[in-house]
């Protein structure tokens, strides 16, 4: 699934204790990130794919944004899918623990963390995301399902990533949704965090690849 940021951000959230982009997407300081990954349109029509599975089609909760990245497909690759190693990049991501060795594959798991700070509403915790491979293609798409848990809060999150050589780099477009009770108490609101925190991972995954190609 995806991720969390900005104590500003997490602070100013709502009193339902929602917490941004689990598989995937750690959520965000916001505007300076999102303004690095490009396109930002929750309905950009036909959903991403991979192995032909797509994002869950019945969730309320959900958000599609792209960004061209000025890298080598494998830079972009191996940072994106050594998950260990994201806490070095990724900057709301505290722990990652891969569950299985060996290749990034079909049925690989991981279990990452990222703090949650105090709101009006709730006291400082930390979400524990578990995600599941389950469709990957090398350099070309990835697609992950699983629970982002935190205290009184669940969310259950499917995550598509698509790698397209382009003209100037590699085209990475990714889509998310969240199901849950928490998230569905207020759709708006947790589709713009959820958008906020998806800018934010395409924004370093960008910023971290394009600093490794200039070495």
């Amino acid at each position: 699934m995806s991720g969390i940021r900005s104590n500003g951000l997490r602070a100013a959230l709502f009193t339902v204790p929602l917490v941004l982009g689990l598989l995937g997407a750690a959520a965000a300081p916001a505007a300076a990130a999102g303004s690095q990954a490009g396109s930002h349109n929750p309905h950009p029509g036909k959903s991403l794919t991979c192995g032909g599975k797509g994002v869950d089609p019945d969730a309320l909760v959900r958000h599609r944004t792209e960004t061209v990245i000025n890298a080598p497909l494998r830079t972009i690759w191996k940072l994106q899918t050594d998950v260990e190693r994201w806490p070095s990049w990724q900057t709301p991501v505290e722990t990652v623990e891969r569950l299985d060795h060996g290749p990034f594959r079909k049925g690989s798991a991981f279990r990452w963390t990222t703090p949650i700070p105090p709101n009006p509403s709730t006291p400082a915790t930390g979400l524990e995301i578990t995600s599941t491979v389950q469709q990957v293609k090398r350099d070309s798409c990835i697609r992950w399902t699983g629970p982002a848990i935190g205290e009184g809060l669940h969310i259950d999150g499917v995550h598509v990533w698509n790698f397209t050589k382009v003209k100037g780099g590699v085209r990475v477009s990714t889509e998310e949704t969240h199901a849950g009770a928490q998230v569905e108490a207020d759709v708006p609101t947790a589709t713009r965090i959820l958008g906020e925190g998806l800018e934010a991972w395409l924004g370093e995954l960008k910023s971290a690849a394009e600093a490794r190609a200039q070495h």
